[in-house]
C-alpha cells in the first residue's frame, strides 16, 4: 500500500446497466422510454437561442420549480429539483441520514442507496423483502436513523399500498422517511400526499423514465418547506450552478405537454400487459409489475443463460449476479416492435 492510500475513501462503486451501441440491438436493459421527448421538447431543442449559453443558469432553477409546483399543486418551497433523481437522492442521504442509529431500507431495491451508505459512512441494515419480493412494513417499525424505498421497488416492480407507506410515515416521527418513486407514472399510486399530513416524509420522482428526459437528467423531490430548505442548503454548499440552461428550459416544456405524456406511459403500460402474457405462456413467472419493466425468471432455463443467449441476438436485457436475484432478469418494455422481437427470439431461437 502507498502511504497515502490508506486515507482515501474507498468504495465498491454503483455499477450502471450496459450501454451498447449497435444498429440493430434491442435494448431493454435499462429501463429507459422507447419514445422520444414530448413534440413541444423536441421543437423548443431546435429553436433554443445557445447565445444564452455563455451565461450561468439560474441557482434556484426557479422556472423548473415553478412549473413542477404548479403541475402538483403545491408551493415552491415544496420542491427541490437536482441532476436526475439519482443527485436527489445523494442530496437526501447527506442531509437527512447522520445518525449513529441505522438507514433501513430493502435487501433487494436500487443498488446505489448502499453505496451512497458506504460513501457517507451511514450505519444501515437491509430489511429482507418476503418470498414473492415484497416490502413487510413491520420490518420499518423500529428504532432507525431514516427509512428509504423505492414504490414501485426496483428491480422487481412491486408496489407496497398507500396504507402500508402512511403506516411506515406515521410510525417514524423522528425519522425521516424518503419515497423513490422513479416508476410510480407506469400504473402506481403516489404518496405525494402524505407530504401535506406528515413533516417527515420526501417523495422522489424523475424525468428519466415517463417523460423520456433520461438525457437531460432531472429529478425532483417533494415535501414540507422546511426539509426543502435543508436540501438547498447543502446543495448550495456543493455547487449553486446544479443544472443547466437547456435542462431547465426543456424541463419545463416537458410539463406542457400533459396529452403526451398520458398517451406514451398508456402505451408502456399496454405493451408491458402484452408482453406479460407472451412471457407467461414461455414459461416464466413474476410478479405484478407497476413500472416499466418486468422481473421475471424461467421455471427450467437459468437466467443467466438466457441473458447470454439474447446477446448473441443482439438483444439487451439486465441481469443481476446478486443473492436472491441471481435467476432472474428484468427486463424493460420497449415498443411493440421491440417487444415482439424479443418473444419471436425466445421461441425461435434455441433459448429456452
Amino acid at each position: 500500500m502507498k502511504p497515502w492510500e490508506d486515507k482515501i475513501r474507498k468504495v465498491i462503486p454503483y455499477t450502471p446497466g450496459e450501454q451498447p451501441n449497435e444498429s440493430d440491438m434491442v435494448k431493454l436493459n435499462t429501463n429507459e422510454n422507447p419514445y422520444p421527448p414530448a413534440p413541444s421538447v423536441r421543437e423548443l431543442a431546435k429553436a433554443m437561442n445557445t447565445e444564452d449559453l455563455r451565461l450561468y443558469p439560474d441557482p434556484t432553477c426557479h422556472s423548473l420549480v415553478s412549473g413542477l409546483a404548479a403541475y402538483y399543486g403545491l408551493k415552491e418551497e415544496q420542491v427541490f429539483v437536482g441532476v436526475g433523481s439519482d443527485d436527489v437522492l445523494a442530496m437526501c442521504f447527506l442531509t437527512f441520514f447522520n445518525s449513529q442509529k441505522p438507514l433501513l431500507f430493502p435487501d433487494i431495491t436500487y443498488s446505489f442507496y448502499d453505496v451512497w451508505a458506504d460513501m457517507l459512512r451511514i450505519p444501515y441494515e437491509c430489511q429482507p423483502l418476503d418470498e414473492n419480493f415484497h416490502i413487510k412494513k413491520e420490518d420499518y417499525f423500529r428504532e432507525n436513523g431514516g427509512i428509504i424505498f423505492p414504490n414501485p421497488n426496483a428491480p422487481t416492480g412491486a408496489e407496497l399500498d398507500q396504507d402500508a407507506i402512511e403506516e411506515i410515515v406515521a410510525k417514524n416521527p423522528s425519522s425521516i422517511v424518503i419515497v423513490d418513486e422513479a416508476y410510480v407514472d407506469f400504473g402506481g399510486v403516489s404518496a405525494l400526499p402524505l407530504i401535506e399530513k406528515y413533516d417527515n416524509v420526501l417523495v422522489v420522482q424523475t424525468f428519466s423514465k415517463s417523460r423520456s428526459m433520461a438525457g437531460m437528467r432531472i429529478g425532483y423531490a417533494m415535501g414540507n418547506a422546511e426539509l426543502i430548505k435543508y436540501l438547498n442548503d447543502v446543495k448550495y454548499s456543493f455547487n449553486s450552478y446544479t443544472m443547466n440552461y437547456p435542462t431547465l428550459v426543456l424541463g419545463v416544456a416537458s410539463l406542457q405537454d400533459e396529452a403526451y405524456f398520458q398517451e406514451t406511459k398508456n402505451k408502456i403500460m399496454e405493451t408491458r400487459a402484452w408482453a406479460a402474457k407472451e412471457l407467461r405462456e414461455l414459461g416464466f413467472t413474476f410478479e405484478d409489475s407497476k413500472s416499466n419493466f418486468l422481473f421475471v425468471s424461467h421455471k427450467s432455463v437459468p437466467a443467466e443463460k438466457i441473458f447470454m443467449e439474447l446477446r448473441k441476438h443482439h438483444i439487451y436485457v439486465r441481469y443481476f449476479k446478486k443473492p436472491r436475484i441471481d435467476n432472474y432478469l428484468r427486463i424493460s418494455i420497449g415498443t411493440p416492435k421491440e417487444m415482439q422481437k424479443l418473444i419471436t427470439t425466445l421461441k425461435e431461437g434455441d433459448i429456452l
